[in-house]
């Protein structure tokens, strides 16, 4: 089975409208939902009326964009915000001093798209990834037994052996307490056909998921063309509620 993962739902017109229409014209099967974002409650509503499988794209990087958000949870995200984007390593460090601003913030955003959406959401992941930081991870926050994104799949030679340790030491975590897919990709990184072909043959076997962002040009490009119809024709494409 095949996951084609839209991310960013909610998190601005652009990126809510370029997910639909993908969705309307069967290029994606899910969405994950930014809540407490400027578009976060039409998104909702316009999901919803579609019929949209929805998971919630926890953030703890981007600025609340909402005009309403309550002051301590702007102030706690905030803290989150600066910590996690002083340096690209910065998710890899386990923070004592954050740890109530973790729970905190994370609480707030599942609450608020149970309010949103009016149910759980159908899967958890994370804004830049980020419910990867290790915050996250040894605190346990994410409920256990949730459908949660996995970290990167890749092809034997793409990345170092270190690298490649440290994802399938997270992927094992994951799996202990959660349900992930087999593999997972980006589309922005499979982008030329023979690399998305690859990646795609993989779920005539296992569960995949092919992250996408549909507002930006060259993934949206992808996403409706003839090529990706194709690959489509010969895979089960399914949502996360089926996996």
């Amino acid at each position: 089975m095949l996951i084609v993962n839209a991310d960013d739902l909610g998190g601005s017109i652009a990126a809510t409208d370029a997910a639909m229409t993908c969705y309307r014209a069967g290029r994606i099967s899910s969405a994950s939902a930014m809540v407490f974002m400027e578009d976060s409650e039409r998104a909702a509503r316009v999901a919803l009326g579609a019929g949209l499988d929805v998971g919630l794209h926890i953030n703890f990087c981007q600025e609340f964009s909402a005009r309403f958000v309550p002051e301590d949870l702007r102030r706690a995200h905030g803290q989150l915000c600066r910590f996690l984007t002083a340096n690209k390593y910065a998710l890899l460090i386990f923070n004592p001093l954050l740890m109530s601003q973790f729970s905190f913030v994370f609480e707030a955003q599942l609450a608020e798209f149970v309010r949103l959406y009016g149910r759980a959401p159908s899967h958890l992941d994370g804004h830049r990834h980020m419910h990867l930081a290790t915050n996250i991870l040894i605190q346990r926050e994410l409920p256990r037994g949730a459908k949660v994104r996995r970290s990167f799949s890749f092809f034997h030679g793409e990345k170092t052996l270190l690298n490649r340790c440290y994802r399938s030491g997270v992927d094992w975590s994951l799996k202990r307490r959660h349900r992930t897919t087999d593999y997972f990709f980006s589309l922005a990184d499979h982008l030329a056909p023979e690399k998305l072909e690859r990646a795609i043959s993989l779920a005539r076997r296992s569960s995949v998921e092919l992250m996408v962002h549909p507002e930006n040009a060259p993934e949206r490009a992808m996403l409706m063309s003839g090529a990706f119809a194709d690959a489509l024709a010969h895979t089960r494409l399914a949502s996360y509620g089926e996996l």
